[in-house]
């Protein structure tokens, strides 16, 4: 039988427990030490699981049989295994609910101190027994046993609750063993290494696991500490022992981690004694030189969690020598051998206090801002020196090193770098611009050394920096210092071996800095010329294509003279092989934004021609493609050109900063027509459909064409990408129900119509004509049966809801008029399918028909205006309309959604299907006929709801 017996299988052996106890004690004596554990193992599951079989008064010698094996197993000299699954079958009886063995630590010791099995109703009648000289005469083996029992005893108490009616009782019997315990602690702690560093190491378990039980007791008041805190000096002591100094020292971190108001000022005082002795400055030594032995690990771990309770003493007592000492330790942490994450597991946990450290300074520095504490100089120079040793520890491995490294350690050394970036962005609250100053020092020395991996890793402080700068020209004259010396120069010189990620550090600083750029444009040419060269490299691609777009799209102005020169430069590096998609895609974004800027009608058309012809060319590639039978191909050039129109729409479109004239009607002139730019936008349409006659049926090609229409949307002026509603509008009714992406066409003609919500355009009156026509179209596609194809229809009544209620008056229109029942009941279907995409969406359509607002009806359309109740009120025409889709149909919808929430729908589905119901209660004074007549139907789906039931909860939905 396996030492690792499986509990099923156990509970699956035959017998009660009685017969189970024969068996047992059969197994127990088996020469085959696997068999023996089976056998406690199995007696242990027993008693938890059949125990109620038992008839009264055998419990007693349950207890007997288990104390006699106890003994007898020990005087064989059984295993450590065996004897430990002995022990949980006897505190597995200690639980059961008829027992009464509260003193049943001091009943084992008797137990094993007599080699068999005493009385307990004799134990107690005798219980001036002197417990502390049984203990004392116990054999190294019974009293291991003994503080593994005990151990095991609290352990499991801890487990349970001790505010539940069923369980408290344990944590007050328990407490029945406190005296016995401290004696048998007492002498184990007592024992020197020497003598048995065995015993003193289960003794130091056991009294953590005690203490930590003690805690919550401690909370509670149920428990007082004086005892257990009166053995602590014995446990310190083995701090010292070299034999004792590991488990000594995990056992108090844990506890100081758990529970640190259990140790006194003296006790904290004894490891200060320790941590700055000279056995603690080897143990340090040892493990700043690289060397992770056990006991130099564990005296990190003692270190920090010390720190971690007397963090405040540090901070306010910084002349004091064992201060002066820690503190120097701490900082030491940071300063071990190794790279983070993947040789040194100490520097993580110790820059974690150092956060929590520069927390507490921060809080004291804008409590006391008017009057600084006297003691923050000193602790504001321990954080300068911790980012010092910060800055050492992030620097990046050679290339051959990082690429030996496991996953977890890159992610490790990662999540290190980003909690450095953490802890500077923090510190600049209390050491300002000196910090920035220091490094911008740091980078220009290791330029100056061609040390580029100590470069790497001081810009990448000062990028950390760039977003706690609030103050945006505070800096300028040290970046004036750093961007105007040889950094660009340096970073594309191909002769000299520089990092990559140095490089990527460099221009991922361009893009933090770009605001001092915009401020100082005479930089521009080096760090752009930097930016150009990067975008061949490709590791440096797809960052310098940012900072490019970035650069462009913040100094527009300043380049337009040098629009010439963007456009050579994009000409070259397209011809340039292994350039990503991407990263042109980035560039000729950069370029229109230039392009933007220009105030010239002419010269702004002329270079934008030139854009348009990069992206012709593309087109033309692509149809040559498919041509060719090269459909991969094609479908990546196809890609390619219309995702380089999106990114050129975008830049195009007015700087966040432009000044608007709110005040002006966007009606006083016609935004869709393009004027001058006819031309560039027919030649842009000519692209679009060249790609779709080829590529229009693959779903990234449909999904990028929608982006180049919506590019317009947020244009309040003509321009190439501002395209006319019939544009958009033969696009979305040219496509078909198995076109992919066609919710993201739907949600292209929704974006169009939201767009024009306070304006009439005729044109957009006519587009939403026809989108209406084709929803209807769509919709009988699907039989009118949404379940058929639940994305389209969600999607098809979400763009319907988007004519509520400024394009309602599309309703009314002869071509619709008929259309709109049809449609109407479609929403209806959809919410009583079981699909929950159209369900959802059909409930918000119809709380959108029922939620209005006040408009000003002398207008021939609809013109919001808000009001107190926000309610909608039509133009006449439109408000008749409303009144008999309600009065229609409101009746069937009342059915639906009280059919869905007696029992249709899942519950996380109820407030949403509920919101119908709310606003026909509100609005409609026939609401309560509709829902008792919707409540008596006989479709009614729940027969187990009577009339009364039906009536009150009639009676509650109407108050």
């Amino acid at each position: 039988m396996s030492t690792t017996a499986n509990p099923q299988l156990v509970a699956a052996v035959p017998g009660s427990l009685a017969e189970v106890e024969q068996l047992a004690d059969v197994w127990l004596h088996s020469d085959d030490m696997n068999v023996r554990f089976f056998g406690a193992l199995t007696f242990t599951i027993k008693i938890n699981s059949d125990w109620d079989s038992l008839k009264e008064g055998d419990t007693g010698p349950v207890l007997t049989r288990l104390l006699q094996w106890l003994a007898l197993r020990i005087d064989a000299g059984e295993s450590a295994l065996v004897t430990k699954k002995i022990c949980c079958a006897l505190v597995a009886y200690f639980f059961r609910p008829s027992v009464a063995w509260d003193r049943c630590l001091l009943h084992v010791i008797c137990c094993l101190s007599e080699g068999g099995a005493v009385s307990y109703d004799q134990l107690m009648t005798t219980s001036n027994k002197d417990s502390t000289l049984i203990i004392c005469s116990l054999e190294k083996q019974k009293l291991l046993t003994a503080l593994w029992f005990a151990t095991t005893l609290i352990e499991e108490v801890s487990k349970t609750n001790p505010f539940s009616i069923k369980t408290s009782k344990y944590h007050g019997r328990v407490m029945s063993n406190m005296d016995d315990l401290i004696q048998l602690l007492l002498v184990a702690l007592e024992i020197k290494p020497q003598q048995d560093s065995v015993i003193a190491q289960e003794g130091m378990k056991c009294f953590k696991s005690w203490i930590i039980y003690a805690h919550g007791a401690w909370i509670d008041h149920s428990i007082q500490l004086a005892p257990l805190q009166a053995l602590t000096p014995y446990s310190l002591r083995h701090l010292w022992y070299t034999d004792l100094f590991e488990a000594a020292a995990d056992c108090h971190t844990e506890i100081m981690g758990t529970f640190s108001a259990y140790f006194t000022s003296e006790d904290l005082d004894a490891f200060a004694s320790f941590l700055i002795s000279e056995r603690g400055q080897k143990l340090l030594s040892t493990l700043v030189q690289g060397d992770s032995e056990p006991d130099a690990v564990a005296f990190a771990r003692l270190l920090l969690a010390y720190a971690d309770i007397k963090l405040q003493d540090l901070a306010k007592q910084p002349n004091s020598p064992t201060t002066q000492t820690v503190m120097h330790e701490l900082i030491q942490l940071l300063a071990c051998e190794g790279w983070a994450g993947a040789d040194d597991d100490i520097c993580t946990p110790a820059l974690e206090f150092w956060q929590s450290y520069l927390e507490f300074l921060i809080d004291t520095h804008f409590a006391d801002e008017d009057q600084p504490e006297p003691w923050m100089g000193n602790a504001q120079q321990y954080v300068v020196q911790v980012l010092e040793k910060c800055w050492a520890k992030i620097r990046m491995p050679s290339e051959n090193v990082f690429a030996n490294w496991s996953t977890d350690a890159k992610s490790d050394f990662k999540a290190f770098r980003a909690d450095v970036e953490d802890l500077l962005q923090s510190s600049y609250t209390l050491l300002g611009t000196a910090i920035f100053d220091r490094l911008a020092n740091l980078a220009l020395e290791a330029l100056n050394d061609q040390a580029w991996l100590h470069l790497e890793a001081t810009l990448f402080c000062l990028n950390a920096l760039s977003e706690a700068i609030s103050d945006e020209d505070v800096v300028d004259g040290t970046l004036s210092t750093l961007f105007g010396s040889s950094l660009f120069t340096y970073m594309m010189d191909s002769n000299l071996s520089i990092p990559a990620k140095t490089q990527q550090t460099a221009v991922g600083t361009i893009i933090r800095f770009m605001a001092f750029f915009e401020r100082h444009v005479r930089f521009l040419p080096s760090m752009l010329t930097f930016l150009f060269v990067s975008v061949r490299s490709p590791v440096l691609a797809g960052k310098a294509g940012k900072a490019i777009l970035s650069a462009c799209d913040s100094c527009r102005k300043s380049l337009v003279p040098e629009v010439g020169a963007f456009l050579s430069q994009y000409d070259a590096l397209v011809q340039w092989p292994g350039v990503e998609a991407g990263t042109k895609e980035k560039v000729i974004g950069a370029i229109a934004a230039i392009v933007q800027a220009i105030p010239q009608p002419e010269q702004k058309i002329e270079a934008f021609s030139k854009l348009i012809a990069f992206v012709e060319q593309d087109v033309d590639a692509c149809q040559t493609s498919v041509r060719g039978n090269w459909l991969e191909k094609a479908q990546e050039l196809g890609l390619f050109a219309l995702r380089c129109l999106v990114s050129m729409g975008k830049s195009l479109q007015e700087p966040a900063d432009t000044v608007f004239d709110l005040e002006t009607d966007l009606t006083s002139r016609d935004i869709y027509d393009p004027g001058i730019w006819a031309d560039c936008q027919e030649r842009i349409v000519r692209c679009l459909e060249g790609v779709s006659s080829v590529l229009g049926k693959n779903s990234d090609v449909v999904e990028a064409t929608c982006q180049v229409l919506r590019t317009g949307y947020k244009e309040t002026s003509p321009g190439p990408f501002v395209f006319p509603p019939k544009i958009i509008e033969n696009f979305v009714t040219s496509s078909k129900i198995d076109t992919p992406r066609l919710d993201y066409v739907l949600e292209t003609a929704g974006a169009l119509l939201t767009r024009h919500t306070r304006t009439q355009v005729t044109a957009v009156n006519e587009a939403a004509t026809s989108f209406f026509l084709y929803l209807s179209q769509l919709a009988a596609t699907m039989n009118y049966h949404p379940s058929s194809e639940p994305e389209i229809a969600s999607s098809c009544i979400e763009l319907a809801s988007k004519y509520i209620p400024y394009h309602l008056h599309v309703f009314l229109d002869p071509r619709c008029q008929d259309l709109v029942g049809m449609f109407i009941e479609f929403t209806i279907e959809s919410i009583r399918c079981h699909d929950i995409m159209p369900r959802r969406s059909a409930a918000f359509f119809w709380v959108s028909i029922l939620i209005r607002i006040h408009i000003d009806a002398s207008s021939p359309f609809v013109q919001a205006s808000f009001v107190q109740n926000h309610r909608y009120e039509y133009p006449n025409n439109v408000s008749a309309m409303v009144n008999w889709i309600i009065e229609q149909y409101g009746p069937q919808v009342i059915q639906v959604v009280i059919h869905n929430i007696s029992g249709e729908a899942a519950r996380s589905e109820l407030e949403t299907l509920a919101d119908p119901l709310r606003k026909m209660v509100v609005d409609q004074t026939q609401a309560k006929q509709w829902i008792s007549d919707a409540l008596f139907s006989s479709s009614f789906p729940s027969p187990k709801v009577g009339v009364a039931e039906k009536r009150v909860w009639l009676q509650q939905v109407m108050r």
